[in-house]
């Protein structure tokens, strides 16, 4: 039983991180932190690092502290709550950095309609140059007309 409720826990997290993420992308990096990131936004293509890139360590470090509590205190609830957000981060990595981004030139093509869905709603958030009058500031869920086109798209 416990089990369960330790992967419950890992699962609520991941899921939970949708939300963190989407806040944080609108009202900190598109707010009081968009000096760090309006480069993504206006990205040089010489340029492989970006200031948004210190974001990675921002956001790494509460999964890096929740390990830590969990392992070396023994506050087994930690341990999983950052599980949770310690896989939201690869994820992310492997669906902004990687496959939309293509900062390594793997996963270019894809004709799943909800990997076209994210990468085309991405898109759509990158029309918007400035800091303000964004769209999309999800992940892995964004709009449902997103869903619908690409479903429809194939």
């Amino acid at each position: 039983m416990q089990t369960l409720i330790n992967i419950g826990i890992v699962l609520g997290t991941f899921f939970s991180m949708e939300g963190v993420a989407w806040l944080t992308h609108k009202y900190v990096m598109h707010g009081l932190c968009w000096f760090l990131h309006e480069d993504h936004h206006q990205k040089d293509p010489n340029d492989f690092l970006e200031k948004n890139d210190f974001f990675f360590l921002i956001f790494a470090i509460p999964g890096i502290i929740c390990l830590a509590l969990g392992n070396f205190f023994e506050v087994r609830i930690a341990l999983y709550v950052g599980i949770g957000i310690t896989l939201y981060g690869l994820c992310y990595f492997l669906v902004h950095d990687i496959f939309i981004h293509q900062r390594f030139k793997i996963f270019r093509n894809t004709d799943n309609w909800y990997l076209k869905a994210i990468r085309r709603a991405h898109k759509m958030h990158h029309k918007h140059l400035g800091k303000h009058e964004g769209e999309c500031f999800g992940m892995l869920w964004v709009p449902i007309k997103y869903f619908m086109q690409a479903k429809n798209s194939k």
